[in-house]
């Protein structure tokens, strides 16, 4: 009996990175983490002074209490007596989420739907064009036929016509 060889353990894992999804996905992994450092830059740098114009720039303060007098340890930040609503972490995050969304949106996706719009159309002539090339050809095709036939057919056709003679 012969006995089949179980992969083992590591040519499996090697299978697995060599897939070419996987480093696909490990790219897109760390060109977002880049892509992210460049959108807080931009949220801390613009938006918040922007925001900041009508209060504090920085959003993170932006809060409001819940039950009773909100006070703050000066050291650590946290809140020692009172529940706050930091709505201020909450508004920045959002920010950072919808120029996130906007910029991959209209820097990759809109691109990108566009481009493949394109092929399509351009595969979707060149299709087109190659069906009436064979339509046309079928069509002459069908006549030469049609005129073979016609002048095998006895009595019609050029030169087929009944001779006086013969009849």
């Amino acid at each position: 009996m012969s006995e089949k060889k179980k992969p083992n353990v590591l040519e499996g894992f090697k299978a697995f990175l060599m897939r070419g999804n996987v480093i696909d996905l490990a790219v897109a992994v760390v060109i977002g983490a880049a892509f992210t450092n460049i959108v807080n830059a931009v949220v801390k740098g613009v938006i918040n002074p922007l925001v900041g114009a009508f209060g504090t720039k920085n959003l993170d303060a932006y809060s409001s209490c819940l039950k009773g007098p909100c006070s703050y340890d000066a050291k650590t930040g946290t809140a020692t007596s009172g529940i706050p609503i930091m709505w201020g972490t909450v508004l920045s995050a959002t920010l950072t989420f919808l120029i996130t969304a906007a910029v991959v949106y209209f820097l990759m996706v809109l691109p990108m739907s566009k481009y493949l719009a394109r092929q399509a159309d351009r595969k979707a002539a060149k299709e087109g064009t190659q069906e009436v090339i064979e339509v046309s050809e079928l069509e002459v095709l069908k006549e030469i036929r049609d005129a073979l036939v016609a002048q095998r057919a006895p009595g019609t056709g050029p030169g087929n016509a009944p001779r006086p003679d013969r009849e």
